[in-house]
Parts: structure tokens; C-alpha cells; sequence
């Protein structure tokens, strides 16, 4: 074979191999550190314990180079001051209560739960697919910050108690800590609401400065020591059939992040939500029962109190709809996605547990 043939084939076999593409640089994700200040004890591990997840939870997405410092209440800010730091920028984000806020605008409550409204799945649903989250952000960017489900609770306590509930007259002149719209409620029948911190609440009913405390449940409230300072524990919590904790970023801050952080965050809460409900529902049983063993009178709310609160939250819901057009325009959306539930949830969910009530009771 000669030399022309020869190079001929080696022209043709180079052209049928694809050049390779200069190499791009491509951006890299940025290296941030952020602080989250917690409105919740260090002590509990759920719900404050919740934030940690999702911290860890951001930093194994993005390779730590999205890292989230968790503080506890008082190590930046105080506690019922979350989004007010936030708001300011002194801190990036918050884990906080967003009824705590109701002062500011009642139409907070609808972040956390409001007075004889959604259970834990229907405040899920309402928040993720009835457009709550969206509903809720015109409100949080009134304060320069945005805002996603970080937690629930599940249903709630009722309270501890340092004298029994006989009936509505007893509730008149109550000092009772007690957040959100169940405090404003609690106030038509002639209480006295009181916000207290979650550190604050057991100094205050050893003192006597309240008379009846609600936290949450039996897993935080047994290691509060609730029982030490107060005999009789109430149920249902009729302010919060669902309590759903929020994460609050600044707006500037949140608005600044790559998409990609924004996902972490928003992939990161609903993992600490799902985590949170998972471990009061596997952990309150036990610390029920240890409550009961230890003397704890376990007591219904009588059905007196129980239809005059709902009669006053009822009217409270339609008297801050005339009041507040935030409150209103997310009352009108939550209110049609309540009632749309509820008719579905007694034909399926409701018989369904309420037969396994009735057959285990059997």
C-alpha cells in the first residue's frame, strides 16, 4: 500500500471521530452559612428537634455548602421574637409559631391552626394543595419574609390545670397561658389569656401566676414537669386539632438563594414535618401512660365549656373576617377547603376510626 493511500484512510478515520468540546467552567454552588433561630426549648426533642433535621437535612443536599446553625431561644433572640429578627435581618431564618403573631395580623393563625379547625392531614392538604402556602407568602412578604410548614404536632393537649373544669363559669377570671385565637376566645367566656415562652410556663404555674397551662402534648409536657405543678390534664385541645410549626427566612435572603437551595429548603421542611408527627404519635402513648401512673387526672373537656367555646370562635372567625382583609381573603379559600374535607372525611376517615374506637372499647 502506498504513502497517498495510506493517508487518505487515516483523513477519513480522523473525520469519523467527533471533536471534543472545549471544556466549560461551570458555576459552582455557593458556600453559605446561615443562622436559624428557634422559638422552641433545647430540652424537647421533637419539636425542637425538628429544626436540627431540617438543618442536617439541607447540609447533606447540597454537600455542606448550605449549612443552617441552629440557636436555641434566648441565645439570639428570645423566643416570641423570631420574626421579628428575621424580619429585621439580624438573624437569616426562624422555626417558630406563627400564631404567636397574632397581635401583628390575626390572619397569622392560619399558619399554625385556628380554633376548632383542621385536623393535622386536612391542615396538610390545605397548606400543600389548597393553595395555603401561596395564601400565606402575601402575608409574610407584608414583613419581608417567607414562609413554609416546618413541623406539626398532631392533635393536642388541652391543658393542666390546677383546679377541675366543672363547667363555663369556671373558665371566667382562668389565668390560663394560652397562644393565638384559642387565648382570644378563651377571653370572650372570661378568661385571662396569657403568651408565655415555652421556658417561662412552668416558673409561671409554680407560682401561681396562671392557673392552667397548654403546651402540647404528653411527650413534651412530662418533660416540661407539668404534672409536678398542676393535677388535672384536659383534652382535646379545641384551638389546635393541628399545630403546624413554620420556617420564616428573610425575604432578601430567600430571594438571593440558587433555586437549587431554594428546593433543599422546601424538600428539607417537609421531611422534618413528616418526622415530627411520627415522633409525638409514637411517643405520647408511653408518656400518657407514665403521666396516669404518676397521679395524673386525665379529664374531658365538659361539652358545656366545650359548644360555648365553639359558638364564640365561630363569631370570632366571622368578627376578624369584617376586621382584617388578609384574614378574610385566606378565610374565604381555608373556610371552602374545611368544609369540603369535612363532608369527606365522615364518610371515610371519621367511621373508620370512630368503628376501631368503639369495637377496641367492646
Amino acid at each position: 500500500m502506498n504513502r497517498r493511500a495510506i493517508l487518505r484512510r487515516s483523513a477519513v478515520a480522523a473525520a469519523a471521530v467527533p471533536l471534543a468540546a472545549p471544556a466549560i467552567a461551570q458555576p459552582q454552588a455557593p458556600v453559605l452559612r446561615w443562622r436559624l433561630t428557634s422559638s422552641y426549648p433545647t430540652s424537647l426533642d421533637a419539636i425542637h428537634g425538628a429544626a436540627q433535621v431540617f438543618a442536617r437535612t439541607v447540609a447533606e443536599m447540597t454537600d455542606d455548602r448550605f449549612q443552617i446553625r441552629v440557636f436555641g431561644p434566648g441565645e439570639v433572640v428570645p423566643a416570641l421574637q423570631a420574626l421579628d429578627a428575621v424580619q429585621a435581618g439580624t438573624v437569616e431564618c426562624a422555626h417558630t409559631t406563627s400564631s404567636f403573631y397574632i397581635g401583628k395580623n390575626p390572619a397569622f393563625a392560619f399558619a399554625t391552626g385556628v380554633p376548632f379547625g383542621l385536623n393535622t392531614r386536612q391542615q396538610n392538604a390545605w397548606l400543600y394543595e389548597g393553595g395555603g402556602i401561596d395564601l400565606l407568602n402575601e402575608l409574610f412578604r407584608q414583613y419581608n419574609c417567607y414562609s413554609l410548614p416546618l413541623g406539626t404536632t398532631g392533635a393536642q393537649m388541652g391543658g393542666w390545670f390546677r383546679k377541675e373544669i366543672r363547667g363555663t363559669e369556671d373558665l371566667k377570671g382562668l389565668k390560663m397561658r394560652i397562644a393565638g385565637l384559642g387565648g382570644t376566645v378563651l377571653q370572650r367566656l372570661g378568661g385571662v389569656p396569657q403568651q408565655l415562652a415555652g421556658g417561662d410556663i412552668y416558673p409561671a404555674l409554680e407560682r401561681g401566676t396562671i392557673d392552667a397551662v397548654e403546651w402540647l402534648g404528653p411527650y413534651d409536657d412530662e418533660k416540661l414537669g407539668l404534672n409536678k405543678v398542676a393535677p388535672f390534664y384536659y383534652y382535646p385541645a379545641w384551638w389546635e386539632g393541628a399545630a403546624t410549626t413554620s420556617f420564616v427566612a428573610n425575604l432578601e435572603q430567600w430571594s438571593g438563594l440558587p433555586r437549587s437551595y431554594q428546593a433543599a429548603i422546601r424538600t428539607a421542611c417537609a421531611e422534618a414535618t413528616h418526622w415530627m408527627v411520627a415522633r409525638y404519635d409514637t411517643r405520647n402513648p408511653d408518656a400518657l401512660r407514665r403521666l396516669i401512673a404518676g397521679g395524673t387526672q386525665l379529664r374531658p373537656f365538659p361539652r358545656e365549656a366545650m359548644d360555648a367555646c365553639y359558638r364564640e370562635a365561630l363569631a370570632l372567625e366571622q368578627e376578624l373576617a369584617g376586621r382584617s382583609p388578609e384574614y378574610r381573603k385566606i378565610h374565604e379559600a381555608w373556610s371552602k377547603s374545611r368544609d369540603d374535607m369535612r363532608a369527606w372525611f365522615r364518610v371515610a376517615e371519621l367511621s373508620f376510626d370512630s368503628y376501631l374506637a368503639q369495637a377496641a372499647r367492646r
